[in-house]
């Protein structure tokens, strides 16, 4: 897993989570990283306040910037910032997973024992199926079923 801090043309900063590089590429090319405030897709990486080198001391200045900016970027962002970063997880999961129905249950079991190939899937199960898959130890997340119209 790869953590990239990134930036939009907004110059609204947040971190991105990808397999690899080649995988923040192939989704950037496709535009489906997107800010979480404004849901720009003009996105690029950003340097990233790692520190490099070996142990240095940090002036009490630079410490409490960095207190302030931690406290500042931790708050949740309001409305339609929380709107727009919902609609990009959700046009993730569904561009990066299989949509298998009403046949989830059955395809979330025969991919938690092997029967099928490992794979992202996504589809319909009732209250019960759920709870069966998660008393079977299979890890499932609910989410509310959404058209291609929620998600502009």
């Amino acid at each position: 897993m790869i953590i990239y801090d990134l930036s939009c043309d907004n110059d609204h900063r947040f971190e991105g989570w990808f397999r690899s590089a080649d995988d923040f590429e192939a989704q950037l090319a496709r535009r489906i990283v997107r800010c979480p405030q404004c849901d720009s897709a003009e996105v690029r990486r950003v340097p990233s306040a790692v520190a490099i080198g070996g142990a240095q001391p940090v002036p009490a200045a630079t410490r409490q910037r960095a207190a302030t900016t931690s406290a500042a970027t931790a708050l949740m962002p309001a409305g339609e910032q929380v709107a727009a970063a919902y609609r990009q997880l959700l046009r993730a999961i569904m561009e990066n997973s299989e949509d298998v129905g009403s046949a989830f249950a059955d395809e979330a079991r025969k991919i938690h024992y092997n029967e099928a190939p490992e794979r992202s899937i996504r589809g319909q199960a009732t209250p019960d199926e759920c709870e069966a898959l998660r008393d079977e130890g299979i890890e499932i997340m609910n989410l509310p079923a959404l058209g291609d119209d929620d998600l502009q």
